[in-house]
């Protein structure tokens, strides 16, 4: 019995990081390759003005929308690939805790029969505020 939970919790233990490594990986590496082109230097300087707010980098912008749009784990793969400090490692996550997989969540909430912009409203603002408070508090204590 014990043998098997081991053999069984091996396999699920194997399939889970493959099934995480199929995301992270490729995202990790596309941010790394996007780094060694002016397309990084582009998207920072677009969105610099916007991430200034929550006191980011404006290529933090490329974690926000995987996150958004993918799921949580392309945005850590983007995270990873990028030279953040802690405290903006830990706003971005805040900021996806609310808003992550849009489209997926989203669809599911409106089949719930809620409002569609309601719930983006809602998720959106709400990652919004959590990010303008925890990047001003950690600031001031960072």
């Amino acid at each position: 019995m014990l043998k098997n939970s081991i053999k069984n919790g091996i396999k699920k233990g194997l399939e889970t990081t493959w099934m995480l490594g199929k995301i992270i990986v490729p995202v990790y590496f596309f941010v790394t390759f996007l780094k060694h082109t002016p397309a990084i230097d582009w998207i920072a300087r677009l969105f610099e003005p916007l991430m200034q707010f929550f006191h980011l980098p404006g290529e933090a912008a490329i974690v926000l929308v995987l996150g958004n749009v993918l799921n949580l784990y392309a945005a850590i793969g983007a995270m990873k690939a990028m030279s953040l400090s802690p405290l903006q490692v830990t706003i971005l996550a805040i900021m996806l805790s609310f808003s992550h997989s849009l489209f997926m969540e989203t669809a599911i909430t409106q089949k719930l029969g809620m409002k569609l912009s309601n719930v983006l409203i809602i998720r959106m603002g709400l990652a919004l505020i959590a990010g303008l408070a925890v990047s001003r508090v950690g600031v001031l204590l960072w």
